[in-house]
């Protein structure tokens, strides 16, 4: 649909940028802060691992007075659960409460929203050797920590998110450090993690009364790839496996009907414990987050037929009867292979608002790519201003479709290890002068698309030209 008048943002939207701990901060087993199983899983010959990432820990305040300078009104960042409690249970480490208080006041003096992601995909190594999520004593561990996130942060952090990509963490183990279970134990796993999510919940809205508090998978709109009918059945069978089945437990305390019978088919449901049900059914979410990069197409798959490869987080393979994932041939990829696909993005907007009726934030939005340093210290990144202008001019038309989308949280602040890719794929606003396997001088550098975001935020999303602010004379008119 076309509008004659369209309406802008809202005058309040939140404006910002992403990060995680394991991928940016390094000081790994520094300061009291013990291993997770990113600290310990193995990494790619050849790859970045995360002992130093982008050193966020020892350039935290440069780096927020970066995210300042470009405008931030929120930033997106994550907690390391090991550097709070190094073991993943029992003695609190008085340094890891320090380092994000100095973080959060840091953001705070500069008048940027703190978003806190309390979990992302850096379970505790020791929680992890005691049987990870399968074992129901990690949902206590996490209700203990996050109680101590809230005692210690409740007063100044306003907007809370549970679980970063459960459902990512689910369907793409060994990608995100996870080791290998049976499908029946990885949904139960899955459960736990639901409860464990639910409980934050009720306790963020017990502890914080003026804490808002949400979910944060990943949401990738599944298209059939024809009008048949088994296509079309195809696409709803995978999106429900793939987005709903986490969302529908989240919102609503049950699990999507669907996604259900499907793993009763499959003899792979979980088992719920006592109380179980009442803790899912009594936890509210504020809003729902949301992680958005591409769409899937997928087809209807005989029994009999053979599913090549595992896929990653944007990409599908498919599962024998149900689903096959094909390329869809009227969209372009990035140079790492994954779908760019801006109408998808509106599209996905209006389903989840459709579906559950809460604001939605953005919290991850970005294109990886090999950036580039000039000799001249610049980075030219026109194909990053692109891909985020064609997705926030689709994210306005949602919100003139009628999603309540207060917030956009672009992946990434600054470049970070990519959690498969490493350093090679850069996301960020701001270049880090590192290799894969050389520290350099890691310094900062602002990229093409740090200047462009800056005057997309001081518009409120009005002026997405792609017009370059010169930096050392002011003057306007560069052509990307």
């Amino acid at each position: 649909m076309k509008y004659t008048n369209l309406k802008g943002f809202p005058e309040n939207f939140l404006w910002g940028a992403g990060t995680s701990a394991f991928q940016c901060e390094g000081a790994a087993l520094e300061d009291g802060k013990g291993k997770s199983i990113q600290d310990i899983k193995t990494i790619q010959q050849g790859m970045a691992d995360y002992c130093v990432a982008c050193d966020f820990y020892h350039r935290y305040k440069e780096d927020i007075a970066l995210l300042a300078e470009m405008g931030l009104k929120v930033f997106r960042f994550s907690i390391a659960w090991t550097r709070i409690l190094p073991e993943g249970v029992g003695e609190v480490n008085r340094k890891g409460i320090a380092f994000y208080n100095e973080v959060i006041d840091t953001c705070l003096k500069y008048g940027i929203e703190p978003m806190v992601t309390m979990y992302h995909f850096d379970l505790p190594a020791a929680l992890d050797a005691a049987g990870g999520w399968l074992n129901p004593a990690t949902i206590d561990a996490f209700e203990e920590y996050v109680r101590i996130l809230f005692e210690n942060y409740g007063d100044r952090v306003k907007y809370w998110l549970t679980i970063n990509e459960q459902n990512m963490m689910i369907l793409h183990r060994a990608i995100l450090g996870s080791g290998e279970v049976s499908k029946k134990d990885t949904m139960q796993e899955n459960h736990h993690m639901m409860v464990a999510q639910a409980k934050a919940m009720i306790l963020c809205h017990k502890i914080c009364p003026n804490g808002k508090i949400g979910p944060a998978p990943n949401v990738s709109i599944v298209y059939p790839f024809s009008c048949k009918p088994e296509d079309v059945l195809a696409a709803n069978i995978y999106s429900a496996i793939r987005n709903w089945l986490y969302l529908d437990v989240a919102v609503f305390g049950e699990y999507n009907a669907l996604a259900w019978n499907y793993m009763r088919e499959k003899d792979i449901l979980p088992v719920y414990a006592e109380g179980d049900e009442e803790i899912l059914r009594a936890a509210h979410p504020d809003f729902i987050a949301f992680n958005y990069y591409n769409t899937q197409t997928v087809t209807a798959c005989r029994e009999d037929q053979s599913i090549e490869g595992k896929g990653d987080q944007q990409t599908t393979t498919g599962e024998a009867g149900i689903y096959l994932g094909l390329k869809n041939p009227h969209l372009p990829r990035t140079s790492f292979g994954w779908l760019i696909d801006p109408v998808g993005f509106r599209n996905a907007l209006n389903e989840v608002y459709g579906r559950y009726h809460l604001p939605i934030v953005i919290t991850e939005n970005g294109i990886g790519e090999y950036d580039s340093l000039t000799e001249d210290g610049r980075i030219h990144d026109s194909y990053r201003i692109d891909f985020l202008r064609k997705h926030i001019e689709q994210m306005r038309l949602a919100i003139n479709d009628g999603a309540d989308v207060f917030g956009y949280c672009p992946w990434s602040a600054m470049d970070l290890v990519s959690s498969h890719q490493g350093f090679s794929k850069r996301y960020g606003f701001i270049y880090v002068n590192r290799t894969e396997t050389e520290m350099l001088d890691l310094k900062r550098y602002k990229k093409d698309s740090f200047y462009w975001y800056q005057r997309v935020i001081s518009t409120n999303g009005e002026d997405l030209s792609d017009r370059q602010e010169d930096e050392s004379n002011g003057i306007s008119g560069k052509t990307i």
